[in-house]
């Protein structure tokens, strides 16, 4: 309805996760770096958390259009599965017939489709979407699942994504066997208030608007205050800001135009008023804890040491990134000569 209004090609803030229009902070890179890590190990379990609408399912989409086609890859959503109902689910996503069948019957199945795969010089890998749904015993069998394995190397490789709320799930006693599977473990926060802004802009630019800027300064920050940062629910308002951009013929968005419609939406969303915090509210509500140490002692000179931290975590994040491209590298390369082994056998057979 807006979109010719605003000159857009189609709608920039829709709520499906569209991989195409994946706008990457620096969180949802590392997150997608952790990922790409994992992938390149193809053992154990990735573990990405965050809360609704931070972009866990938009990364997995991601990882999924750029997989190579050494890998079957399987994306599920699960609600409460029993470890029953997990098998014949894995099962089914893997093009495996499950009717009528049990559960060992479907176990041989899918190892016997497994180490098929790995014949082929491919593996498989599942996604776990809305993790935190699953009971304990549900996750310690997919657990088992991993333990499917050929010449040492295992077969079946899995990520998690989940809100907070998986969190507590993997830090319970009894499930110490499967932290030790896994192999790196990522937390999505909300947006920034630039982060943001530049969300904003990324996504109206992606749908074809060319023309000036249509928000001022504190319409920005009234927008991030409200959706706290995330993309979810900055979605929801924006699309209702250029709705009655449209209706009202507006041109430049001021404060007072956004807080209009951020009064209807609030309405609408039945919004908590403690909701959680945006980046920067957590910050400042835990930086008088930041000065001094768990045992009491003040610390001098915090945001020199936090600014330290940030630099270290990029250089981390940058030497991650390195090890994530060389074994990529090696990867090809180990692939180029399987498959001249295998080029080799075939003349010889």
């Amino acid at each position: 309805m807006y979109e010719s209004y605003y000159g857009l090609s189609s709608k920039p803030f829709q709520l499906t996760p569209d991989p195409a229009i994946f706008y990457a902070s620096k969180l949802h890179k590392r997150a997608m770096s952790y990922l790409q890590y994992g992938l390149s190990q193809a053992e154990g379990f990735i573990v990405i958390t965050g809360d609704i609408g931070t972009g866990k399912t938009t990364i997995a989409n991601s990882l999924l259009d750029s997989l190579e086609e050494d890998i079957f890859a399987a994306q599920i959503v699960t609600p409460k599965l029993s470890p029953d109902e997990i098998v014949k689910m894995v099962a089914s996503k893997f093009e495996l017939n499950v009717s009528g069948k049990s559960k060992s019957e479907i176990l041989e199945d899918l190892e016997r489709f497994l180490n098929q795969l790995a014949d082929q010089g491919k593996r498989a890998l599942l996604l776990v979407d809305e993790a935190q749904n699953l009971p304990l015993e549900t996750i310690e069998e997919l657990r088992m699942l991993s333990n499917f394995q050929k010449a040492g190397k295992p077969l079946l490789q899995s990520f998690l994504l989940g809100q907070d709320e998986l969190q507590p799930i993997l830090r319970a006693p009894n499930m110490e066997q499967f932290r030790q599977r896994i192999v790196a473990s990522c937390h999505l926060a909300p947006l920034n208030a630039e982060e943001a802004r530049e969300y904003i802009e990324f996504r109206l630019q992606h749908a074809g608007y060319s023309g000036e800027g249509l928000f001022s300064d504190e319409s920005y920050a009234a927008i991030h205050t409200f959706s706290r940062g995330v993309p979810r629910r900055m979605n929801t308002l924006m699309d209702r800001i250029l709705l009655y951009g449209f209706l009202e013929e507006v041109v430049f968005f001021e404060k007072e135009q956004v807080d209009l419609v951020i009064d209807e939406v609030k309405s609408e969303m039945f919004v908590p008023e403690n909701a959680m915090p945006a980046r920067e509210e957590a910050f400042d509500a835990g930086a008088e804890e930041l000065r001094f140490t768990a045992k009491g002692t003040e610390i001098h000179e915090a945001k020199y040491y936090k600014d330290m931290l940030h630099e270290l975590v990029d250089a981390l994040d940058d030497a991650l990134k390195h090890k994530i491209k060389l074994t990529q590298y090696i990867d090809k390369l180990l692939k180029k000569k399987y498959q001249a082994y295998v080029r080799l056998k075939d003349n010889d057979e």
